[in-house]
C-alpha cells in the first residue's frame, strides 16, 4: 500500500488547526468542502490535509491543480475511512485537528468557535458542531445520544452539551488526545469509528460535547449510504448495514462498563437474530440474514478472546462512573422508534 505524498505550498510551520479531508472519487463535492475551510473567519493558522482513497474520478489531479495549499497524500489502494484519516493525523502538526468529511462543508466561524471553546474546556476533550442537512437546511443533530444497544440517537436539545459521541463528518479532538487514544482501530473499517473513539474518551473522564454556536451542512448519506429517509422511507446499503451491526456490538461488548454489558449483549444479540430472520423474509432476500446480521451475532463468540482482551484494556483505564457514562444513553431503542415512523428499511 504505497502512499504518494504531495506537500502543500506554503503554510504555517506550527499551525493551530489541522484539517483532515478523506476523500473518495469526491471531486464533485471536495469544492464546497475546501471552500468553506478556505473561507473562515478568524485569526488562527491552520493547515488542511487531503487523504485520496484511490480515486478514479481525477481527483488527485484536480486537486494539484486546483488547490496546492493542500497537502495531499494520495493512496495507490483504497484502504478505507479509519486508516485514510490514521494517516492524515499521523501526518498532521496542528494543535488540534478537524475531521470533516468531503460532503460537507462548514459555517463561517466554524473554527474559531471550535478553538474558542476548546481553549475554555477541562480538561479539553471531543467536539462538535450542530448538522444541518445540506438540502432542506433543517438541523440534524447536536452530537448524539445512544440506545442501550449503540445505536445513534440525535440530540436536539440546544441545553444539552455532553452528548454519547460526535459524527465523524465533523469531529474536533486536540492531536495529543487522539494519539493517546489511539486513533481509529483499523479493524472497524468504517461506520462506528466515530462512536468507539468517543466512548473511549468517555470512559477515561474526557469530555465529549457539541456547540450551540455555528454550525456545518452535510450531504448525509451521499458517500455510504443510509441516514436519511427517502420518500417516507429509510435507504441503505448492505455493506453500510453489515459494518454499523458489527462495529455496534464490537464497542457494547468493549466499551460498557460493568456487568451491566452481559445483560445488553444478551438482549441486543436476540433482537439482532430476530431481526436478521424477519427482515430477509419481509423483503425476500435470505442473502440479508447471512451477509449482514450472522457476522454481528457470531461476532462475540468468534471473536471472544480479542474483544475480551481489548475489553479489558478500554475498562483498566476507565476513570469515569457508571453513572456518569450512562448519563448519556436513553432507553428506548432508536431502531424501534425508527421502524414505527418509518416502517422496514429498503436495503440495496
Amino acid at each position: 500500500m504505497a502512499v504518494v505524498h504531495y506537500p502543500a505550498v506554503g503554510g504555517p510551520a506550527r499551525p493551530a488547526i489541522s484539517i483532515c479531508i478523506a476523500n473518495y472519487n469526491g471531486e464533485q463535492l471536495l469544492v464546497d468542502c475546501l471552500e468553506s475551510v478556505f473561507s473562515q473567519q478568524g485569526d488562527f493558522s491552520y493547515e488542511v490535509i487531503v487523504h485520496d482513497d484511490a480515486s478514479t474520478d481525477g481527483s488527485v489531479a484536480w486537486l494539484r491543480e486546483r488547490y496546492p495549499q493542500v497537502e495531499l497524500l494520495a493512496s495507490d489502494t483504497n484502504v478505507g475511512f479509519c486508516i485514510g484519516n490514521n494517516r492524515m493525523v499521523a501526518q498532521a502538526r496542528g494543535e488540534f485537528v478537524l475531521l470533516l468529511n468531503n460532503d460537507a462543508a462548514l459555517y463561517p466561524d466554524a473554527l474559531a468557535s471550535l478553538l474558542a471553546a476548546a481553549r475554555a474546556q477541562t480538561p479539553t476533550g471531543i467536539l462538535t458542531l450542530p448538522q444541518y442537512d445540506w438540502q432542506s437546511g433543517a438541523l440534524v443533530d447536536r452530537g448524539c445520544l445512544l440506545d442501550p444497544f449503540y445505536n445513534p440517537v440525535p440530540n436536539l436539545d440546544p441545553k444539552r452539551h455532553d452528548v454519547a459521541m460526535v459524527i465523524g463528518a465533523c469531529l474536533w479532538i486536540p492531536r495529543s488526545l487522539w494519539q493517546q487514544l489511539g486513533g481509529f482501530p483499523e479493524w472497524i473499517e468504517s461506520i462506528g469509528e466515530d462512536l468507539y473513539l468517543c466512548g473511549q474518551a468517555r470512559l477515561q473522564g474526557v469530555p465529549v460535547q457539541a456547540l450551540n454556536s455555528s454550525g456545518y451542512k452535510h450531504w448525509q448519506g451521499r458517500t455510504f449510504g443510509g441516514n436519511k429517509p427517502h420518500e417516507g422511507r429509510l435507504q441503505t446499503s448492505a455493506r453500510r448495514r453489515q459494518l454499523s451491526e458489527r462495529n455496534k456490538t464490537a464497542a457494547l461488548f468493549m466499551l460498557t462498563p460493568g456487568i451491566t454489558m452481559w445483560p445488553l449483549l444478551a438482549v441486543h444479540l436476540l433482537a439482532l437474530s430476530l431481526e436478521g430472520m424477519l427482515i430477509p423474509l419481509l423483503v425476500r432476500d435470505l442473502r440479508l440474514g447471512r451477509n449482514i446480521y450472522w457476522p454481528a451475532v457470531s461476532l462475540p463468540f468468534r471473536k471472544y478472546r480479542m474483544l475480551q482482551a481489548l475489553r479489558r484494556l478500554q475498562q483498566q483505564q476507565r476513570k469515569t462512573s457508571l453513572r456518569s457514562y450512562f448519563s448519556c444513553m436513553v432507553p428506548f431503542p432508536r431502531k424501534l422508534q425508527l421502524l414505527l415512523r418509518h416502517g422496514i428499511p429498503r436495503i440495496r
